[in-house]
């Protein structure tokens, strides 16, 4: 089969078919590429909902206040639900199996002054743990520590973009902010993979908020760090469990959907990585027809060859070439073709998913790739069924008989 004079053949036969050749290449690299680049878009969906998650951490459960809609033991509805700091400490007691950490956060807007820079920033006001809940990382001094907390201290911990904006070059720790009329020190200075937004946050012990209003008790909502080892069904079982106890709690009806939100940040990366892997699903069945349409489409070229040929193989086997013989010559002429297109299409495919890396982005694809066994693995495949395409109709041609042959027009 690997003769010198049959590769003299292929060559000398491509040579004189340069458009039959393209034709059957184009198709098959068509085909191969068009499977890495969708494939490839596929994984920049994932991608995309992981990085969407990423910036924060996946084992908590954000819990807010509602309105209740329905009446429930003696209570009105059109109730707004308040929490307090009683409720944390609740569901630490109840729920210590599940949970490892809970955070307050009571969320605030308003202009803050340095000297003669000032601007509107969120402020957030918050337990140490919540470090943990946005991943929030220190560039420089500390976050807010159990001391602060008891102390109710005038610290706060801003954001990078917010040194940045008031600060200019200068270091920010140390120094004081004007906060809505009273003066916090800046202990520390992070940075956030969320964005800019995050950036242009500002931390405070959450203590420290409740006394400037008033003293009160009272928080906007509050974050649950679960315990990473329970995995995903104790995270929804957690999640079912925090819904019933609040409720019992706060009186809220088990029917009220408006009285209490949980947003369970586990459930929602499993729901839309499944979500992603469908559309990839559905990718690459698109991706695969590629593919099957190039095995036809290189199935109807080899038809063509060998009806084209079909003379030229009855003088063959006029001069004593064997049925094998003819099968390899015809065969190995598919093999080749379909090789070399193949690995063309996809090197090509490869390097467009490398260049277009964060490109798209703004259409929920980032960083598309594919890997590149899989990628080997489908060129082969269609090599294969090329090999395939090329042996039935060689096998019927081989089959003919000299003379039939000889007599084709």
């Amino acid at each position: 089969m690997f003769s010198r004079d049959n590769w003299k053949e292929i060559f000398e036969t491509i040579q004189k078919n340069k458009l039959r050749t393209f034709l059957s290449g184009f198709t098959v690299s068509l085909g191969i590429l068009i499977f890495v680049v969708l494939f490839g878009m596929g994984n920049g969906l994932i991608n995309t909902f992981n990085e969407f998650f990423g910036d924060d951490a996946t084992n908590v459960l954000y819990v807010f206040p509602g309105k209740t809609t329905i009446p429930y033991k003696g209570y009105k509805s059109n109730r707004t639900i308040e929490f307090d700091n009683t409720d944390l400490a609740d569901i630490e007691k109840n729920l210590a199996m599940f949970v490892q950490y809970t955070t307050p956060r009571i969320t605030r807007s308003g202009l803050v002054k340095y000297k003669n820079e000032s601007n509107n920033y969120t402020s957030r006001a918050v337990a140490p743990s919540h470090q943990f809940a946005e991943n929030t990382i220190m560039m420089k001094g500390r976050f807010i520590n159990n001391a602060d907390i008891k102390n109710k201290t005038k610290y706060v911990v801003i954001g990078r973009l917010v040194e940045q904006d008031l600060f200019g070059s200068k270091n920010a720790i140390g120094e004081y902010l004007d906060i809505a009329g009273s003066a916090f020190m800046v202990i520390g200075v992070f940075q956030d993979e969320g964005g800019d937004n995050e950036e242009r946050l500002i931390y405070m012990p959450y203590t420290t908020r409740q006394l400037i209003e008033k003293n009160t008790d009272k928080i906007d909502q509050f974050i649950v760090g679960f315990r990473p080892e329970i995995g995903y069904v104790g995270a929804m079982a957690l999640d079912r469990s925090l819904d019933r106890f609040i409720r019992e709690k706060k009186y809220i009806s088990p029917d009220d959907q408006n009285g209490l939100f949980i947003r369970n940040v586990a459930d929602q990366l499993k729901q839309n990585q499944q979500f992603a892997r469908v559309l990839q699903i559905i990718v690459a069945f698109v991706a695969f027809g590629t593919i099957i349409a190039g095995i036809i489409g290189i199935s109807n070229i080899m038809v063509f060859v060998v009806k084209e040929r079909t003379k030229e193989l009855g003088i063959r086997k006029a001069l004593g070439a064997t049925p094998k013989a003819v099968i390899e010559s015809i065969l190995l002429e598919s093999v080749f073709i379909t090789a070399i297109s193949g690995f063309i299409g996809m090197i090509i495919g490869i390097g467009i998913l490398s260049y277009l890396g964060d490109k798209l982005k703004d259409y929920f694809i980032t960083n598309p790739f594919i890997d590149i066994t899989l990628a080997i693995s489908a060129t082969v495949l269609l090599v294969l069924f090329g090999a395939i395409a090329g042996y039935i109709p060689a096998k019927r041609a081989a089959e003919i008989k000299p003379i039939v042959a000889l007599r084709d027009e």
